[in-house]
């Protein structure tokens, strides 16, 4: 075919200016393979298909290139006889697989529809995580729809952390992550000469199939399980979270200077003069924050100073990109994996005091009762007075005569202020309507050994929220300040709760002759009122659970949807730039606005996925690692009997938090005493049918742990002795006086 005939075929492509745009030989773009495909209207030999779309043989390298692509991401897919098909024209189902304990597993449709069973069989061919077709075959005894896996698009298990086991001299890797539920082969010659029970890195060189099982190499021995911090190791790595920096990025870092240097002050505010503080945890060493208030008129000024990481980290650089990918710092017990490399986050950046900082500066004017009148932002340049922590700054707001105020006299007016404001804001955020939780938050004490010697609530004191206040109202203003200027951004939004979780929550609370208001939507201020309602009841802390429990999470995105929890119209992050990526960001668009300028670092809806998404990787990582300290902190208190709380109650069983001990454990529902238990999800029970027993959510219970197994980090206890003759007696009353029917 001439190339005259070939370039105008390629001109019918709808698409074809793009491609040459992007490409100095422009092949057919993926919508016209497509289109014709579809024109076929059956699948089509690879040979025709090129021929059909004039693919010359240099093209053909290409375009199977091109072709590999499509079917990576499903939108072809070649069938036994190796023929091109279009993948929606076969009632074929793309997803993700998510693999269960117990060896089944489902497909999360990348359409967002109904997920698909998939049986222990079927999830030989594939591992967690893994992108694949299935094509749906029909209900499984359950009623749930049942799918077979037909192709593994993308294999997304490369390496991954687990412990090493030999079986007859047969080598095999357990994943810590047990949603990854079928054992690594490993050869001899692959093991780098790994003991049993340790704790390796391996890499997948076989992926599983039909019927062969993965295959991999250990790349890394990292020690025994049980040795002081391999919690945290094993976290890192099955979470895949990026816990090294780079030799680049180290050498990079060497080049910051120790202190800020003189050139950098141009243009920006001198506030050092200024008596601002830092006020933060015994513990904390990067110190994002700094805040001083003073009077104005009938109201208050307020100083809120924040690092200005920014000035350092500059957009796609080595340390930015590295920063993006992290999305925040880690803060596990007795380890750090910061955002920053420390030059940066515990050094340049970090507001210690009387060293001269870079900084933003949210300067806030408020009336006496707390409602913001005006701000501005800018850059400065301060000295941070004195490093406060919470239990000082309490004792000295408690007792003006306390020697931690007479230690810090000359600072102390300047708290007793800020506080005065604080107590304004405490009625502002009343009036807003914003919620409040009583939770406990809950602090690890180590021994030498690095293991968990007590389990102690941490004490919060007004000084925690004084700061959390000024925090607040900082970001509240620099959300309005990009919104009024039409700068997009990453708002922190917190949606109002489903009508499915409100219709629920209504029902449990209607047992109780509770009312919630707001009818079909009730606004966070109807959630407050309904707590202030239910405070002194002896049954609040379940009350409360329940109504927590109905709330979205909170995630990062640029549509301006509010914050339901706080009562905020607009709500972003400006104050953590150290260890939150969306601050970074925040703080980019603001110096753009000032520069009346406009930030655009990327897809911004794509950004506030990642970063929600890194948030979420951290929690469930430092979850990990309590949970498994926790278990080792209980193993040698097999056979003790603890007074506890009903934390949970599923189909299984109820989940079961001490008292004073701060562990949660699970009492199986075959434990529980003779007698066919069902639950009510609406309600939170499981309740006898026989007996008419009640389990429910926020119930005392007496257990006895009978189990700790630190390899899946569960706890079991079971109905202690005293507490089941109580119940059984009470039992035996409840049928005697029945009358017959």
């Amino acid at each position: 075919m001439s190339n005259k005939k070939k370039q105008n075929l390629r001109s019918l492509d709808p698409h074809y200016e793009r491609e040459k745009k992007r490409y100095g030989h422009p092949l057919p773009s993926r919508e016209y393979i497509l289109q014709i495909l579809k024109q076929q209207g059956i699948p089509v030999a690879e040979r025709l298909l090129q021929k059909l779309l004039s693919i010359t043989k240099k093209e053909e390298d290409l375009f199977n290139r091109r072709l590999s692509a499509m079917m990576r991401e499903g939108q072809i897919f070649r069938n036994r006889k190796s023929d091109i098909c279009v993948l929606e024209k076969l009632d074929l189902i793309k997803g993700r697989i998510q693999g269960h304990a117990d060896r089944f597993g489902f497909l999360i449709p990348d359409d967002g529809s109904a997920d698909l069973y998939l049986s222990a069989k079927e999830m030989q061919k594939a591992l967690h995580g893994d992108h694949v077709i299935v094509r749906e075959i029909g209900m499984d005894r359950r009623g749930r729809r049942e799918a077979a896996i037909v192709e593994v698009l993308e294999s997304c298990n490369k390496q991954l952390v687990g412990r090493l086991y030999i079986d007859h001299g047969i080598l095999s890797v357990v994943a810590e992550n047990k949603r990854i539920s079928q054992d690594i082969l490993i050869a001899q010659e692959h093991s780098l000469k790994a003991q049993a029970g340790q704790v390796v890195m391996v890499e997948i060189i076989q992926q599983p199939g039909k019927h062969t099982q993965p295959i991999g190499k250990i790349i890394e021995i990292l020690g025994n399980y049980t040795a002081p911090g391999m919690e945290i190791e094993i976290a890192l790595r099955k979470h895949d979270l990026p816990y090294e920096f780079s030799p680049d990025i180290q050498k990079l870092s060497i080049k910051f200077p120790k202190n800020v240097l003189k050139k950098e002050l141009s243009g920006r505010k001198d506030l050092c003069h200024l008596p601002l503080i830092t006020i933060d945890g015994e513990t904390a060493k990067d110190f994002d924050d700094a805040v001083f208030c003073t009077n104005d008129g009938k109201g208050y000024r307020l100083y809120v100073a924040i690092a200005d990481v920014s000035h350092y980290v500059k957009p796609h650089d080595l340390i930015d990109r590295e920063a993006f990918n992290r999305g925040n710092s880690v803060y596990f017990p007795r380890r750090v994996i910061p955002m920053l490399p420390e030059v940066l986050s515990n050094g340049l950046c970090s507001l210690n005091p009387d060293k001269k900082r870079l900084c933003m500066v949210c300067e806030i004017q408020f009336q006496a009762n707390g409602d913001i009148l005006n701000y501005s932002f800018y850059p400065a340049v301060m000295l941070s007075h004195a490093r406060l922590t919470y239990t000082q700054v309490a004792a000295m707001l408690d007792d003006a005569k306390s020697s931690e105020a007479q230690e810090y006299a000359e600072l102390l007016p300047h708290l007793q202020l800020i506080y005065k404001l604080f107590k304004s804001l405490l009625k502002a955020r009343k009036k807003r309507g914003a919620i409040d939780f009583e939770t406990t938050e809950t602090q690890m004490f180590f021994n030498d050994q690095g293991k968990i010697e007590k389990i102690l609530p941490v004490q919060r004191t007004e000084a925690h929220r004084l700061i959390e206040e000024c925090m607040l109202a900082a970001n509240v203003c620099a959300a309005d300040f990009l919104q009024k200027h039409g700068q997009i951004t990453l708002y922190r939004i917190h949606e109002s709760p489903t009508p499915e979780k409100i219709d629920t929550l209504r029902n449990f609370l209607k047992e109780f002759g509770i009312q919630l208001g707001g009818k079909n939507k009730p606004s966070a201020q109807d959630y407050a009122q309904t707590l202030l309602k239910i405070k002194d009841r002896p049954d609040a802390q379940l009350l409360q659970t329940v109504m927590l429990r109905s709330l979205q999470q909170a995630i990062y995105s640029p549509d301006l949807t509010g914050h339901f929890g706080l009562a905020y119209d607009a709500y972003t992050h400006f104050t953590s730039p150290i260890r939150r990526y969306p601050d970074l960001l925040v703080h980019r668009a603001i110096k753009a606005v000032l520069k009346e300028e406009i930030y655009q670092p990327g897809d911004w809806r794509e950004f506030g996925q990642h970063c929600s998404m890194t948030e979420r990787r951290a929690d469930d990582a430092t979850r990990d690692v309590e949970s498994w300290l926790k278990c080792f902190y209980m193993q040698d208190k097999i056979g003790e009997c603890f007074d506890g709380v009903i934390s949970s109650v599923t189909g299984f069983g109820l989940f079961v938090a001490l008292n004073n001990i701060y562990v949660e454990g699970l009492v199986h529902i075959s434990e529980l005493p003779s007698d066919y238990f069902h639950f009510d999800a609406t309600k939170h029970v499981l309740l006898g049918e026989r007996s008419g027993k009640q389990y429910r959510l926020g119930d005392r219970i007496h257990v006895k742990l009978v189990r700790v197994d630190l390899e899946t980090s569960k706890i079991d206890f079971v109905i202690a002795e005293s507490e089941k003759k109580t119940r059984q007696s009470n039992i035996k009353g409840s049928v005697k006086n029945k009358k017959p029917l």
